[in-house]
């Protein structure tokens, strides 16, 4: 069992920059991949950004490569998720999500566990 929380949401101008974090409680926490999602409304919830168990890969959906950076440090049980050049459709809730097979599952029914998810808005 993995328990997930996000936090780092909020409010931000257009071009500017936030950090999320995933903390992680759980024991088997360092043998999951982790992904990032987010869910605007009235949409599906759609795949962000992924890393592997150990933090050496990582994948990016086009809409952000570039712009965010994902990252882990599994001394701390927690996983970030750096957004810089955020654009309006960036608005959504934030989900991170475990899975232990691969960093490579982008749907949302290929992870096990799931935050509460934290708000980004984004004002234009």
């Amino acid at each position: 069992q993995v328990q997930l929380v996000e936090s780092g949401g909020g409010l931000v101008q257009a071009g500017g920059s936030l950090r999320l974090s995933c903390a992680a409680s759980g024991r088997t926490f360092n043998t999951y991949a982790i992904g990032w999602f987010r869910q605007a409304p009235g949409k599906d919830r759609e795949f962000v950004a992924s890393v592997n168990w150990n933090g050496g890969n990582t994948y990016y959906s086009d809409s952000v490569k570039g712009r965010f950076t994902i990252s882990r440090d599994n001394t701390k049980n927690t996983v970030y998720l750096q957004m810089s050049s955020l654009k309006p459709e960036d608005t959504a809730v934030y989900y991170c999500g475990a899975n232990p097979r691969s960093l490579r599952n982008i749907r949302p029914y290929e992870y096990d566990f799931w935050g509460p998810g934290t708000q980004v808005t984004v004002s234009s």
